[in-house]
């Protein structure tokens, strides 16, 4: 089965560039029509230009595609607001929202400010919010719609030299299992990926050869698939290098002990149990967590 967009509207944010470029280029490639946003600013997010968003634009038009530049910020929730209802006035509806702007103020946490904090969870939680608010209610009134948001091994396993960058895609781990709850009877189907590619944010990071094998259109299938008419929702998907796997939070059996055990001695002496993985499972909702830990307590202490 061959997966195609025609008749989709998409908008990809951060999108002049790396993995957004990729996205948007092959989403155009299978007939779907893209707002190409980016703001053009630096890695830091510092400064600002339409002429990235206009060449992707371009190569788009190039190859018979129809594509439109915006050089919104996405934490300007009023600048994302009229991008979203100009795309609805040029082309009636926003199918598919492809969350991936993002920036990088990487220091240790005992050198980071609380500025360099607070703008990385701006523009990566509070500007993943705004697109997200902006479609929500037109996917819902649909009955259709398809979210991506993007997060990251740092967020899920932590990397020295990225306290705000971690919070920030763990972050988009709770908003997805929420609107995937949220958005279930609309058909309103959200997912992450987790990329692993050589662009402009990871260029210091990776020997040259490696990056050599990690290039956006690596990570790009697994977008596209998420953002398919058949894709599947509430998945966290890595991506990169041509590895595709599944990230799962899972909870262990754990113990249940008597009242008269519940010490901070128990918990210690027990630990290795505790967290043996053994049958370990994965709650559907946090709702469903909580009932199996209170299902726990008619288990034999």
């Amino acid at each position: 089965m061959t997966i195609r967009f025609d008749n989709r509207v998409a908008i990809v944010t951060g999108a002049g560039g790396g993995l957004g470029r990729e996205y948007a280029l092959q989403l155009a490639a299978r007939g779907c029509r893209v707002v190409v946003n980016d703001l053009g600013g630096a890695r830091d997010g510092s400064g600002g230009s339409l002429s990235a968003a206009d060449d992707v634009v371009a190569e788009i038009v190039a190859t018979g595609g129809e594509a439109v530049a915006n050089g919104a910020s996405v934490t300007d929730a009023a600048a994302v607001d009229a991008m979203v209802a100009d795309a609805v006035g040029r082309w009636g509806q926003v199918d598919i929202l492809i969350n991936n702007a993002g920036i990088l103020r990487d220091r240790s946490f005992a050198k980071m400010s609380l500025e360099d904090f607070a703008q990385v969870m701006d523009v990566h939680v509070s500007g993943t919010v705004n697109c997200t608010r902006a479609v929500w209610d037109g996917m819902r009134g649909r009955v259709y719609g398809r979210i991506l948001m993007t997060t990251s091994s740092s967020g899920m396993y932590g990397n020295f030299g990225q306290a705000n960058y971690a919070a920030a895609k763990a972050a988009m781990i709770g908003l997805v299992k929420t609107l995937h709850l949220e958005g279930a009877k609309f058909d309103v189907r959200v997912n992450a990926i987790a990329p692993l590619a050589a662009t402009r944010m990871t260029e210091d990071l990776m020997p040259a050869e490696m990056a050599a094998r990690m290039g956006p259109e690596t990570v790009a299938p697994a977008a596209l698939y998420l953002v398919s008419e058949d894709a599947p929702s509430n998945v966290i998907l890595n991506a990169g290098a041509g590895g595709f796997e599944r990230t799962y939070i899972t909870m262990t059996r754990g113990i249940h002990v008597a009242a008269a055990d519940m010490s901070p001695e128990t918990v210690a002496a027990r630990f290795a149990e505790i967290s043996d993985r053994e049958g370990e499972v994965v709650p559907e909702t946090g709702t469903a967590q909580g009932a199996m830990a209170l299902g726990s307590a008619s288990r034999p202490a």
